[in-house]
């Protein structure tokens, strides 16, 4: 019987260490004060200022781009949630929209990543359609449902390609120039990817890619290589509620200072990392059952961070603490 007792000390001690490890290196403490929620608004219908599952968001200045993707149009507001005016209608000509997802604002223009439509449409920020960019299909160029899009200093765009399990390099007139990612094949290894949902591209031109069923965040360098990814243990699709880890990544964004903020959607929050991956902050509407109530996020010039809330059909506005 000693020996059986000896055996069972060494396994609960054994336990007790990976389950310390594990908390060291995967559960991060927060490194900031917390986020206060300071204004909501929306809610759902058909009227402007009223949104149907918001999808994306972005800010131009002093206003609020949102995707209002099942009434197929971005609305635009203040800061302070008054509406301004609508962008779009539904259909799928130039100009028209189709389930609008993430946007991002580049060289004032806005690009707008269309989920139905397998394309990228531009306007300027008053609403006037410029350009389309791409077509449904898998070759070099063409998409299947992007949820995202990220435009660097020269104009060249990066699509999260969503069915087509990759992320597209193009030039501004959708010339396609390489991919990350296995083309209709998803995957954990092999620089494969699992359904990405967005992108985005900070001003040393690293891409961070929201590898959204994977459950992790990937960061490649101008030349393409990776750098850095986080998600969990050892970023390999394994998912839970703890500081660090993701249950589908659906968005991503880059703050004025550089931080990245992820949009964490089966955990109802938004996670907020350094450059390199360092677990930030992490702030969400408590619920005691998933919610889905973020989907997108963007960071001002002042510190608030806007979130889209697809399940609340409103756009929250946080503010940093002190």
């Amino acid at each position: 019987m000693v020996w059986l007792k000896r055996i069972l000390l060494c396994t609960v001690a054994l336990t007790v260490l990976i389950v310390g490890v594990t908390y060291l290196l995967w559960m991060p403490k927060p490194q900031e004060a917390p986020y206060t929620l300071v204004k909501t608004w929306g809610g759902k219908g058909e009227k402007p200022g009223q949104f149907n599952e918001p999808t994306g968001i972005a800010l131009a200045g002093n206003e609020v781009f949102v995707s209002d993707s099942r009434n197929t149009r971005i609305q635009v507001f203040d800061l302070e949630g008054n509406f301004k005016r609508l962008i779009g209608e539904k259909g799928e000509a130039p100009g028209q929209l189709n389930r609008p997802m993430n946007l991002t604002i580049a060289g004032g223009e806005l690009y707008v990543a269309e989920f139905f439509n397998d394309r990228i449409q531009v306007y300027g920020l008053d609403g006037e359609f410029r350009r389309s960019i791409g077509k449904a299909g898998s070759a070099g160029g063409e998409m299947s449902a992007p949820g995202g899009v990220a435009v660097d200093a020269d104009g060249v765009l990066y699509v999260a390609d969503f069915f087509n399990q990759r992320v597209q390099q193009l030039l501004a007139d959708g010339t396609f120039v390489r991919q990350w990612g296995s083309t209709r094949k998803s995957g954990v290894l092999g620089g494969r990817l699992n359904y990405p949902t967005d992108v985005a591209i900070n001003d040393q031109g690293i891409l961070y890619v929201a590898d959204g069923y994977n459950d992790r965040v990937l960061a490649f360098s101008p030349d393409g290589e990776l750098l850095y990814r986080w998600g969990g243990p050892f970023a390999m699709n394994i998912f839970g509620p703890f500081n660090g880890w993701f249950a589908t990544v659906t968005g991503i964004s880059i703050g004025p200072g550089g931080d990245v903020f992820v949009a964490d959607f089966y955990n109802d929050r938004v996670q907020k990392f350094s450059a390199d991956g360092e677990f930030l902050n992490a702030f969400g509407i408590e619920s005691t059952a998933p919610t889905h109530t973020a989907i997108a996020v963007v960071e001002a010039d002042d510190g608030s961070v806007f979130v889209a809330d697809y399940a609340n059909h409103q756009v929250q506005k946080w503010q940093p603490g002190n």
